[in-house]
Order: structure tokens, then C-alpha cells, then sequence
């Protein structure tokens, strides 16, 4: 049986790899498909070199990423608790909900900082009160956040 060969893709190819990895293929899979298509080159000393530069540079822009998130967390959860105004009817019951652009936009106003919606959980909210709610800063990076739903 023939050995494998080692390639660094040069884009993303599903189910293989993304581009600058290194991967090991059959040796026909290389010579007749990827390297005559440009989606990989041959492994050289020189190439695994850059490679591994472009990994150390993404792992750096990642941590900076990650510290961003951190300080981003400390200064929402600093807040006591941001107050949402609705209007409310029998019961202390709301018209409507309070959604997670509402969140997005209450912080916005607050803090100056911008958090992307989608990255906010929120409880069903359907009358006045507090709530907790939890904004994904980060891959392993979350704030927990009051939110006070008060009558307009």
C-alpha cells in the first residue's frame, strides 16, 4: 500500500480542512486533485514554517479577542441593572415582550458598548420585574446581567 502524503491546503475544503492545514492524503487524491486544482501544495520545510507563523498569529488575535470579551464582561456586570421601559396593564402583565434587540439597545445606551443580539438569552419576560439575562461575549466568556422591566 502506497504511503500518504502531507499537503497544506491553501483553502477550505469540507470534510478535509480548512486553508493552511496540514493534512495527510492518499497520494493519488494529491496528484490528481488537489494539487492540479491549486487546493493544496506539497508539505516543504518552508511552507510548514509559514504555516505554523499564520497559527501563532491567529492563536495571538484569538487571545486578544478573548481579553477583549473578559474586559467587556467586567464593565457589564459593574452595572447594577439596566432598565427597560414597557407599557403595562392589569397585573403588573406587559403589551408585548421584551426581546433581545431591546437588551441590545438598553446596553447600548448605558454603556456605550456594542453586544450583538444573538448573543443574548433571555427568560420569557411577561410581566414588571428583574430578570437575569446572559450575554455570550466569547466562546467561554459570559456575563449575567439584571434586567429591570419597569412601566412607561
Amino acid at each position: 500500500m502506497a504511503k500518504r502524503v502531507q499537503l497544506v491546503l491553501t483553502q477550505d475544503i469540507i470534510k478535509l480542512g480548512k486553508s493552511g492545514d496540514l493534512v495527510e492524503v492518499a497520494p493519488g487524491y494529491a496528484r490528481n486533485y488537489l494539487i492540479p486544482r491549486s487546493l493544496a501544495t506539497r508539505a516543504t520545510p518552508g511552507i510548514l514554517k509559514q504555516v505554523e507563523r499564520r497559527r501563532e498569529l491567529e492563536r495571538q488575535r484569538q487571545l486578544e479577542f478573548k481579553q477583549q470579551a473578559q474586559e467587556q464582561k467586567a464593565a457589564l456586570e459593574k452595572v447594577e441593572s439596566f432598565k427597560i421601559a414597557k407599557q403595562a396593564g392589569e397585573g403588573e402583565a406587559i403589551f408585548g415582550t421584551v426581546t433581545s434587540q431591546d437588551v441590545a439597545d438598553v446596553i447600548q445606551q448605558t454603556t456605550g458598548l456594542e453586544v450583538d443580539r444573538r448573543g443574548i438569552t433571555i427568560p420569557d419576560i411577561g410581566q414588571l420585574g428583574t430578570y437575569e439575562a446572559e450575554i455570550k461575549l466569547y466562546a467561554d466568556v459570559t456575563a449575567t446581567v439584571n434586567i429591570q422591566v419597569v412601566a412607561s
